[in-house]
């Protein structure tokens, strides 16, 4: 669009929708472009020919560059192309998807994000796209990968890999690999329902003792995953310096934890009768590990041979968490103290209620945490875990 820029217009100008971009033409200097993208980001560039070819020259970012400096700018460039001092702008190199998926795993990824283990794995699913370069993929290609997980019935799974690969185009924009996010707007292909699936007493009861045979270090996992109503992700980056066993309390830190909050998980006899008997690598911090330097992982194939085990499939490791909390609802605890356990930001505490009530009910969670482990054992026909790991020094 053609237009002589103002620099109130500049100020204003904005991208009409459905566009992702649009170029307003400046008519004062012939071949200055101000670009304006759907996110309300503004560049000046300039189009000029040398040597019959059309170059576009970078000039700078609005408001960082003025107009009146850009229209300097545009005018020395063409001034120098006339003059034969014509210099190419900076080439930058065209980076693939490939090779940008482990650099912003690494920079981004695992400083920022929580969901450390499983974006990279949702980012796999785009491997058919990593020879292509960055710049080129379109929605359509991304659409392609989308519709062939929703074609293995996996919605949830096509969601996730969805806002993985839109928080990488976004990256990569804003550090420059990229003008424009393809995918910005794009929905999510699937439709997500609240689950509401809970383990029967005589399920749970069976994973524990499944749990048993399988042993370390998935086996007491698992057993914690059930007696402590916590994320997954949280208990297999337990850490043995978070856990206070003076005061049976373990501490997930705010790097960790789902909501960014410190949460202090009072801990049961059962639960410290299963930490004290794990092995311990020396050197290593971690709690559940097989190398010494990075948590357990590979749930997708214990989550199958626990299915074939148990003769049901229609489960997540995180209905062990519901799970936990309708069954301390069922033996009495209130639902403002399973509200506490489970680290909810929102729930019968939130609001006003929640700025101003910071008691921690340390209390009122460990007798909850007991009962519903003295409950756990019950069903199981145990009295302690305890001696089920040989623990090593």
């Amino acid at each position: 669009m053609r237009k002589t820029l103002t620099a109130r217009q500049c100020e204003t100008l904005s991208c009409p929708a459905p566009r992702r971009r649009i170029d307003y033409r400046d008519t004062v200097v012939p071949g200055l472009c101000l670009r304006v993208t759907a996110t309300a980001r503004k560049t000046f560039t300039l189009r000029t020919r040398v040597n019959r070819r059309q170059v576009r020259y970078p000039i700078g970012v609005y408001p960082l560059i003025s107009l009146a400096e850009a229209r300097d700018q545009a005018r020395k460039i063409i001034h120098d192309v006339q003059l034969g001092r014509y210099e190419p702008p900076e080439v930058q190199k065209v980076l693939t998807l490939g090779e940008v998926v482990p650099e912003f795993i690494a920079k981004h990824v695992m400083i920022k994000n929580r969901d450390q283990q499983a974006t990279p794995g949702c980012l796999r699913r785009f491997e058919p796209l990593y020879g292509r370069p960055l710049g080129e993929i379109k929605r359509a290609d991304v659409l392609k990968i989308l519709d062939s997980i929703m074609a293995e019935g996996k919605p949830y799974r096509a969601n996730r890999a969805l806002a993985a690969i839109k928080k990488l185009f976004a990256w990569s924009r804003d550090r420059g690999y990229i003008e424009h996010h393809p995918i910005d707007r794009l929905k999510p292909p699937g439709k997500e329902i609240a689950r509401d699936r809970i383990l029967s007493d005589r399920e749970l009861a069976a994973l524990w003792e499944i749990a048993e045979k399988i042993g370390y270090p998935f086996g007491p996992a698992i057993q914690l995953l059930i007696l402590t109503a916590q994320r997954r992700g949280e208990v297999t980056m337990m850490r043995w310096s978070d856990i206070d066993f003076d005061r049976a309390v373990w501490t997930i830190p705010a790097a960790v934890a789902k909501n960014a909050r410190v949460h202090e998980v009072p801990l049961s006899q059962p639960v410290l009768d299963v930490i004290r008997a794990l092995p311990r690598f020396i050197g290593s911090d971690l709690v559940f590990t097989t190398t010494g330097t990075t948590p357990i992982s590979g749930f997708g194939r214990l989550k199958e041979r626990l299915d074939e085990a148990l003769g049901v499939s229609d489960w997540r490791f995180h209905d062990l968490r519901r799970t936990a909390a309708s069954g301390m609802a069922r033996i009495g605890v209130a639902p403002h103290v399973i509200e506490k356990v489970l680290n909810h930001q929102s729930g019968v505490i939130s609001g006003v209620a929640a700025v101003y009530n910071r008691h921690g009910y340390e209390a009122e969670k460990r007798e909850a945490l007991t009962e519903w482990a003295e409950h756990v054992l019950a069903i199981t026909g145990r009295t302690s875990p305890a001696g089920r790991w040989l623990a090593v020094a």
